[in-house]
């Protein structure tokens, strides 16, 4: 985090506090890129989002003990003092990681390259009636839930703009797979 305004003779933004990037900040700033990319096009935005990922790829993973890295400097330096040398701690779990790998695949095949997805779920007996499928909030008309299975026969009761299944009655778990499409590419 820098100063927005120059200070008198200042040449450079002077740092707010520090210079250490955190993992989950890093993470959120790759995600927003690819969204900002499959959203408004041009190549800017996927540019920053490959900066960003190399940076987290080259600095974040502790590629010698797994993991990945509470802080870095600025340099790619690890910051390991204090609570931040622990990589897994109150604030610290696999969410952001996970999410970074699930959803950074979800905007580039679903909104950037324009390559469907297939996705598994498995709900329980007694749970909801209905089956929301969509892996995120993604921009309106972007994709469309194209084909499902349960049990591995082919079903037809879903909704291709809501990305809802109707889950018929059940005595059992089911399994059931589905086929997200892009709107404009794909399968």
């Amino acid at each position: 985090m820098v100063e927005r305004k120059l200070s008198k003779g200042e040449k450079h933004h002077r740092f707010v506090w520090h210079d250490r990037k955190a993992w989950w900040q890093q993470e959120q700033a790759i995600l927003a890129y690819l969204i900002l990319q499959g959203s408004l096009g041009g190549t800017d935005y996927l540019k920053q989002a490959r900066e960003a990922a190399s940076f987290y790829n080259a600095f974040f993973l502790d590629h010698d003990d797994g993991a990945v890295y509470f802080n870095t400097l600025a340099n790619g330096m690890p910051y390991l003092l204090g609570n931040e040398r622990l990589k897994g701690s109150h604030s610290m779990s696999a969410y952001h990681s996970t999410e970074l790998c699930f959803l950074s695949e979800v905007y580039t095949n679903l909104l950037i390259t324009k390559k469907p997805m297939t996705l598994y779920f498995k709900p329980k007996a007694n749970g909801f009636n209905d089956l929301r499928v969509a892996p995120d909030l993604l921009p309106p008309g972007s994709v469309e839930l194209t084909e499902v299975t349960i049990d591995d026969q082919p079903y037809a009761n879903f909704d291709r703009k809501e990305m809802i299944v109707h889950l018929p009655e059940r005595n059992g778990d089911l399994r059931v797979k589905v086929l997200i499409t892009p709107v404009g590419g794909g399968n």
